[in-house]
């Protein structure tokens, strides 16, 4: 026998213990196996692609990118590629190498791929469409698992709060009821997905314990149901139930990183600035290398700024490098980890730099001057700078008018016992809301209460009356403002007041004693800071200022 006839004979033995070897699932063995047959004859296609087989099933996914990149195979290995990035977590590669491959139509294991890649890498739309093609075009027994996968995907469009029009699917598994309740809770609809997960929780005991699993089985399997329920009821407010749930579910010691994740943050918000010996560890399970890949970009996202926030709370060391890496991530997180940052120098009574920093950026970002400047007003207020702080307010243009800047310039006014300009910042905001009633939109009643009190106490009752005005037009059955109007106007335009006193309904046809009460009240309150206006004190000293309106306070 020629050496030919005898290699040719031995590739022939080894093919045979090669199918024998994958038939039986030793993978070990048919690698090696193939690797005998190449080193004899490196044309062997068959082997080489028995070889590639035997390695992804090893998992060996690197070792078959490095034999591809050193390899022409006769045949197309786009697939087997794909599939090693996609494990890798390399799926920005796997879409590529797809794409660039130039086949078209993608065969079926290549579309069924890619709707995976276009999971991973959150282009949630594309995946629904690919999806339904699949679904639309293949008949076989994995049907039910393509369904689970779309309604995945359509959970995480609702989670997106994309516009995408969905149809109706099906909810007859546990598994597509916790879809569905996933997607209520992308919706908001925190109480509708408490009931569709118990009931998923319900379906999937039923179906685990039919199959003959474990108790352990069905612990880990139920996980991810508790903890989505646990996060809707948190949502809700059911902080306790919800904490009890995440505790034990980590005590469970499930293999799902990405839940345990999910989970410790989640407690760590319901922690808040509580327990942050128990916050810390729980941070750490959040943060591991682990989950990193398992995690959606927004879930990563929050993880990451509630880590600053926590490193913030503990005056942890490196609170200031999470922090910068937080807004380098996130271009949307630039400001709140500024603001992180600028609050553990406040902290650390850093005053002048945090300000600098803040100032620094507000050049680079205009558009959020206003929001910066109110960050650098309370910096100044914590140094103890009031002054400083009033400066800014009053140099923030129309935005001054607003009521919750109008009632600070106030408060910090009084604190600098100036009288005169808290009297002023109202009369203007009174004046400029009066102009503008078109632009200035929402509920202004508190400032009209809060100027109108102000007013009164300091025996202004004609600056008084013109807050009283507006807030009767937006309160016109309000007879406790008109009483303290009418009032208002005695002291400065008595006709006026006769006038506004006859809506004022008779005695008999108040409804309720409080509201009779609450009228004398104002009566009494507002004669008797008339009577002592009026009427100096016997010792030649100020009087006291009479007590505000009920219902009026600041």
């Amino acid at each position: 026998m020629s050496k030919n006839e005898n290699r040719e004979a031995t590739i022939r033995q080894l093919y045979t213990e090669l199918n024998k070897q994958g038939s039986n699932g030793e993978y070990e063995k048919a690698l090696k196996s193939a690797n005998k047959i190449l080193a004899l004859d490196q044309s062997e296609q068959k082997a080489l692609q028995c070889k590639l087989v035997c390695l992804i099933q090893l998992s060996k996914f690197e070792e078959v990118l490095k034999f591809l990149d050193r390899t022409q195979p006769a045949y197309d290995c786009t697939f087997e590629r794909a599939y090693c990035q996609y494990r890798l977590n390399q799926p920005e590669a796997a879409y590529k190498t797809i794409q660039e491959s130039g086949v078209k139509p993608l065969p079926p294991n290549l579309k069924e791929l890619m709707a995976q890649i276009l999971y991973r890498l959150e282009k949630f739309e594309e995946c629904f469409d690919l999806y339904r093609d699949i679904i639309k075009n293949t008949h076989d027994d994995y049907d039910d698992e393509r369904t689970t996968n779309m309604s995945a995907v359509a959970a995480n469009l609702c989670v997106e709060g994309s516009k995408k029009e969905l149809p109706k699917l099906r909810e007859d598994t546990y598994e597509l009821t916790y879809n569905a309740a996933c997607a209520l809770a992308g919706k908001q609809q925190f109480p509708e997905a408490e009931k569709k997960l118990r009931t998923s929780e319900k379906l999937c005991r039923e179906f685990l314990e039919e199959d003959g699993a474990t108790e352990e089985d069905i612990m880990d399997e139920v996980a991810i149901i508790k903890v989505q329920l646990a996060y809707c009821l948190q949502m809700q407010g059911k902080s306790k139930e919800a904490s009890a749930i995440y505790t034990d579910a980590l005590k469970h010691k499930t293999n799902d990183q990405a839940l345990t994740a999910v989970a410790s943050n989640n407690l760590v918000v319901i922690n808040k600035d509580q327990n942050m010996f128990d916050s810390k560890k729980k941070m750490k399970q959040a943060t591991s290398e682990q989950a990193e890949h398992k995690l959606t970009s927004k879930q990563k996202k929050l993880i990451a700024f509630n880590n600053c926030l926590l490193a913030l709370f503990t005056n942890q060391a490196d609170c200031q490098l999470l922090a910068s890496r937080l807004g380098n991530s996130y271009q949307d997180l630039e400001f709140q980890s500024l603001l992180i940052r600028v609050s553990q120098m406040a902290k650390d009574k850093k005053f002048k730099d945090a300000v600098e920093l803040l100032q620094n950026y507000c050049k680079k970002q205009p558009k959020q001057e206003l929001e910066v400047k109110f960050a650098i007003i309370q910096l100044q207020l914590l140094a103890g700078n009031r002054k400083a702080a009033v400066e800014i307010l009053e140099s923030l243009g129309e935005a001054k008018y607003r009521p919750g800047v109008v009632s600070a310039l106030v408060t910090l006014y009084l604190g600098l016992d100036n009288k005169n300009a808290a009297s002023n910042i109202l009369k203007t905001a009174v004046e400029w809301y009066k102009k503008n009633k078109a632009t200035a939109g929402g509920d202004l009643t508190d400032m009209w209460r809060q100027a109108a009190s102000f007013h009164l106490r300091g025996g202004e009752a004609e600056t008084a009356a013109k807050s009283l005005e507006e807030l009767l037009r937006s309160n016109p059955t309000d007879m406790k403002i008109l009483a303290q109007l009418v009032i208002a106007y005695a002291q400065f335009n008595p006709k006026k007041a006769q006038e506004a006193s006859k809506k004022l309904p008779a005695l008999e046809t108040l409804a309720t004693g409080a509201e009779i009460d609450a009228l004398e009240a104002t009566n009494w309150m507002m004669i008797a800071k008339a009577v002592k206006k009026k009427m100096p004190s016997s010792a030649g000293g100020k009087t006291d200022q009479s007590p505000g309106t009920p219902g009026s306070e600041m």
